[in-house]
């Protein structure tokens, strides 16, 4: 059986290979990690992945730019996007996924479980569009 792919993208390395390690750890899920903004939608063409879990705040260019961007391109358009941010904190994303003008955001840093479940549903979403 093949497994998910996912694309992390997040100027924090340390926080991008933790969130990797949860979905790996799974056996459910083959991770790329990018640690710069500019690189994400490159990687994204070449790599193909189901859902792409994005950071809002990094250098060079916002998650939010991305994607933009991601929506606007052909190639990346179908693929969904999960935003984990510090800027939305514990409280507002509550025990479940934030949304907001139809973006779902996670806040940092994630609890391994919520990450697993969210990922899940954005995969499903995918396959049954």
């Amino acid at each position: 059986m093949s497994k998910t792919r996912i694309l992390i993208v997040d100027d924090d390395p340390n926080l991008s290979r933790l969130a990797g390690m949860i979905l790996e750890s799974s056996g459910l899920y083959e991770v790329m990690i990018i640690n710069q903004a500019l690189r994400a939608l490159p990687a994204a063409r070449q790599f193909q992945p189901a859902a792409i879990l994005l950071d809002v705040d990094m250098p060079e260019k916002s998650g939010g730019d991305i994607a933009r961007e991601a929506a606007a391109d052909a190639q990346l358009r179908h693929i969904p996007v999960l935003f984990l941010t510090g800027l939305v904190s514990k409280t507002e994303a509550g025990e479940n996924v934030y949304e907001s003008g139809g973006m779902r955001f996670l806040a940092k840093p994630v609890e391994p479980a919520l990450l697993l479940s969210c990922v899940a549903g954005l995969t499903q979403q995918k396959v049954a569009a």
